[in-house]
């Protein structure tokens, strides 16, 4: 019996869908509402990672964990909830996994656990954190959250972390995160930069995670990313798939720092969480390059799909939802 935190995100739903493929029993925790693509697809448990009791409960009976729950924000005013999730629920999970003997844990965490990297440098997993007033609150939430992974590694647990990239995947709430950006290109967005990061599909998560888990390996960490892409190209990717007109306008800096400036003024108008804050205006044009060949030798088995054909999936799937 494996568990699943965080079952009902983007990420968990692709995992639950690929262990259940492989006949795999599956417990998972959700705190709202469970979507209706993995519904039978796992014996779902009400339990909030803050709820350490109801953890406890949770691990009885199992020998794998897949702690895949988190909160993702750029907002200044979640600094405390950030930490609250993504250090203080962490410690809850592997705590409990030493309590109830489980055999192993794969931790999702992020390439932002890794800190901000100077221009032109190649990232790899040997990158050390280092205290910049650059660092986001996310980053370092998710740094200290993977700290609380190799305590427990130290007092017996197996465990690895994984680092992926932006996932992208059609099982998502394209209102939110990472699947915001199709929503927002298909509505018709201007605006490309030439900034550049990592993309990759939720399924090879779910794949490189699952192969990790199977694996005799603990102790490490594994970032996972399929394509560094420039989000010029990306944007063009989700435009042409929808069918509609590709962004015609660059953001420069100056641009950046007027935009999430008028985005913040929206969201005091309206209530709502602004697409653009000073974080993502600042991370678009950044230019990181991800080194992925740390999971390839690993997993010799392994194999990337391409972004472009995911993004021609992803949408198309979007599209018929509509």
């Amino acid at each position: 019996m494996v568990l699943v935190t965080g079952g009902t995100g983007l990420l968990g739903t692709h995992l639950i869908l690929a262990l259940h493929r492989k006949g795999i029993a599956v417990k998972a925790l959700y705190r709202n509402q469970i979507p209706d693509v993995v519904k039978d697809k796992a014996n779902w448990i009400q339990c909030d990672i803050l709820d350490v009791i109801g953890l406890e409960e949770a691990m009885q009976g199992v020998a794998q964990v897949y702690h895949v729950a988190g909160f993702v924000s750029f907002k200044p005013e979640d600094k405390m909830l950030l930490h609250k999730m993504n250090v203080e629920g962490t410690a809850n999970v592997v705590n409990a996994c030493l309590e109830a003997g489980v055999h192993k844990l794969v931790h999702v965490s992020s390439v932002a656990a890794l800190g901000r990297i100077r221009k032109d440098a190649v990232i790899n997993e040997s990158m050390h954190w280092t205290e910049d007033t650059s660092n986001s609150e996310y980053g370092k939430s998710k740094y200290l959250g993977e700290l609380e992974v190799w305590r427990a590694v130290g007092e017996g647990l197996n465990a690895v972390a994984v680092n992926p990239t932006i996932i992208i995947g059609e099982h998502g709430d394209w209102s939110k995160g990472s699947m915001q950006i199709f929503q927002t290109l298909h509505n018709g967005f201007p605006y490309y930069s030439m900034g550049q990061t990592g993309f990759v599909d939720a399924d090879d998560v779910a794949t490189a995670m699952i192969q990790l888990m199977d694996s005799d390996i603990s102790g490490q960490r594994f970032i996972i990313s399929a394509e560094n892409l420039c989000y010029r190209d990306f944007f063009y990717m989700i435009a042409d798939a929808f069918g509609k007109p590709r962004p015609t306008q660059m953001i420069t800096p100056f641009k950046a720092a007027i935009a999430w400036r008028l985005y913040k003024i929206k969201g005091w108008l309206t209530g709502k969480s602004p697409l653009v804050t000073k974080e993502t205006a600042a991370t678009s044009l950044a230019v990181s390059n991800f080194d992925n060949s740390k999971l390839l030798k690993a997993l010799p088995d392994f194999r990337y799909g391409k972004i472009d054909a995911a993004v021609q999936r992803i949408c198309k799937h979007l599209s018929g939802g509509r």
